[in-house]
């Protein structure tokens, strides 16, 4: 095998065939790490600004407590949204939602660069389950790691309108939002969620059925892959609102 491009993982999964691969960037002038499901890809190190900056965009919203602040990640990945989230001295408990437990195991042995600061970190626990099921009430956290949050901070999907699998499109409609903040977000709860997408105002109407307050702020960042700068949006939104009573 070529000594810039290594296999680190491979397995079959209820979604198909993941793996893990690294490899030497020549332009980037750095190891990559990558994930593909199939042939798509999921995930990669050569850009992780937009992953970064949701956590530091949602924790520093005016919602966010000054200490003991409780943050939930749907989709572990890489780990950076999850790393920088712990980055900050006041979150005091994180909790890491993953539906592959083969990811999980990656940052367990060490083969995510990572993973080994995640799993040694006390305050963080990597939870395999299914993010929307949690949402919707279908599954349980377990003791001591449900909700309410202060924050969520979703990168699952490509975007709201790019799903992984189509069952989670539910998620992303006033009901779907509704029941996953009552579920999951205290009253002043901050919601950021991740796409590769530009900012749709559809979205962010959507987002206003079921909080007082939302935004979509695009991230930008070089890229000298494609020669200039590439972008990302990072939807943020805070103020649950009870649900308008029906009939």
């Amino acid at each position: 095998m070529n000594s810039r491009f290594r296999i680190l993982d491979l397995r079959s999964t209820r979604m198909g065939d993941i793996s893990l691969r690294r490899r030497l960037d020549p332009v980037l002038g750095r190891e990559v790490h990558e994930v593909k499901l199939g042939e798509e890809f999921l995930m990669s190190s050569a850009f992780t600004e937009a992953e970064e900056e949701m956590a530091r965009l949602a924790l520093a919203e005016p919602g966010i407590p000054a200490r003991g602040v409780r943050v939930a990640v749907g989709g572990l990945g890489l780990g950076f949204t999850a790393r920088t989230a712990l980055e900050d001295p006041r979150v005091g408990a994180l909790t890491v939602v993953e539906a592959l437990a083969e990811v999980i195991g990656w940052h367990r042995e060490g083969l995510i660069p990572a993973g080994a600061e995640l799993a040694a970190d006390p305050r963080c626990t990597l939870l395999h389950g299914d993010f929307f099921a949690l949402a919707r009430g279908e599954e349980e956290f377990g003791a001591g790691r449900g909700g309410p949050f202060h924050a969520v901070l979703l990168d699952i999907d490509h975007s709201p309108r790019h799903l992984l699998d189509p069952g989670h499109g539910g998620f992303y409609t006033p009901e779907g939002l509704h029941a996953f903040t009552a579920r999951m977000l205290g009253g002043g709860g901050v919601f950021a969620l991740w796409s590769n997408d530009p900012p749709e105002e559809e979205f962010t109407a959507v987002l206003l059925e079921a909080f007082t307050a939302a935004r979509a702020e695009v991230v930008r960042f070089p890229n000298p892959l494609q020669g200039g700068e590439s972008a990302n949006t990072v939807y943020l939104a805070s103020g649950p609102r009870t649900p308008a009573p029906q009939g």
